[in-house]
């Protein structure tokens, strides 16, 4: 058995939340009111034609998207039948490559939590009944 309690710190008056690193400070220290040059120095190279710099710059023009808005028309869901028809539906848009298979597997997901919420529904009203029977 141990000595520390589950879900309670060792070091309850340990390093607070959003507490930064000491090396962290000591960066942005040796940094502080350099941004300006540092970015117009990645520029030069990146313009003379040091890829690194090029990429970097590049980046932070025009990030990487995490993700992008998905087109789907899911039919309207009341029940988890309709829910089982809108997973029909997810996997003909993969079949014909409307929907890519991690497209697909997003919006299955989001249909999948939405008929979990339903099935909570239905018990909670099912207990209630169960209850009011007594």
């Amino acid at each position: 058995m141990s000595k520390y309690q589950k879900g309670q710190s060792g070091n309850p008056a340990g390093k607070p939340k959003g507490t930064r690193h000491r090396t962290t400070r000591a960066v942005e220290a040796l940094l502080e009111g350099e941004a300006e040059n540092l970015t117009r120095k990645a520029v030069e190279l990146a313009l003379d034609g040091d890829t690194t710099a090029l990429r970097l710059c590049i980046e932070r023009i025009c990030p990487v998207r995490k993700d992008a808005p998905i087109t789907f028309t899911a039919p309207e869901m009341n029940s988890a039948s309709d829910a089982a028809q809108a997973m029909g539906k997810i996997l003909e848009q993969v079949g014909t490559g409307d929907l890519s298979p991690d497209e697909a597997k997003s919006i299955a997901a989001l249909i999948e939590t939405f008929r979990k919420a339903l099935e909570t529904q239905e018990l909670e009203a099912r207990i209630s009944a169960l209850e009011a029977a007594k």
